[in-house]
């Protein structure tokens, strides 16, 4: 595995403040969502597999920021926390803004966000209805997402980066991926996003792939 597609790699730059938690009570939903995901191993780490990396992570979005509503916000799992079977208040981040274009993420909370705020930002912003996403690991999804009519990014493209948000942009844009409310990552070995309107609807997506891609395997 080459540098790019290392877990927890941080590929953009961070604007990030050191704050406390938010209150555990806005985090009680993600955080269950988050443990069902570290018991299906969709989330966790694998000395065996990426380098021994954890990998996944989870966010949920809070809402405009302002009577504007051009600007918001979403809490995220902290980055290097996979290998944790259960988390704290004090093991998520609030990203404030994601700028694609300036490889820019401006984050605060406790913990330092992951690696793929960037990826969970450019959903957020290419549909508004999305209120949660999941950035899970499954070689059975990944490697059957052909055949389950998966769609996917450009190979060519690594995790984490302005070329990613891109080409999220891009699936949301001119591929039908909002009927799915999935992809995978062709050039991040094993990773698949879910989303949905809510952070059950993102699970529940996500489950329900694995159990498809499960059945087509001897």
């Amino acid at each position: 595995m080459n540098q790019q597609e290392q877990e927890g790699v941080i590929q953009f730059q961070m604007q990030f403040t050191q704050t406390p938690p938010l209150p555990y009570e806005r985090l009680r939903e993600i955080n269950a969502w988050r443990k069902i995901m570290h018991l299906t191993r969709l989330i966790g780490r694998d000395p065996n597999r990426y380098d021994g990396f954890g990998y996944g992570n989870i966010s949920q979005w809070l809402g405009p920021r302002d009577a504007s509503g051009q600007r918001g916000w979403f809490v995220i799992s902290g980055t290097q926390t996979g290998h944790l079977a259960d988390l704290t208040e004090d093991h998520y981040a609030t990203v404030l803004a994601c700028h694609p274009g300036r490889n820019l993420v401006v984050a605060e909370g406790p913990s330092r966000p992951s690696s793929e705020s960037m990826t969970h930002g450019a959903v957020y912003a290419a549909d508004e209805s999305v209120r949660s996403v999941i950035h899970a690991h499954s070689p059975h999804v990944w490697g059957s997402a052909r055949a389950l009519g998966v769609l996917g990014t450009d190979e060519s493209v690594a995790q984490g980066t302005p070329e990613m948000a891109e080409e999220v942009r891009r699936l949301f844009q001119e591929t039908p991926v909002r009927e799915r409310n999935i992809f995978v990552m062709d050039g991040h070995e094993d990773g698949v996003v879910s989303f949905g309107q809510d952070i059950a609807e993102a699970g529940l997506v996500l489950i329900d792939y694995l159990a498809r891609a499960l059945q087509l395997e001897k």
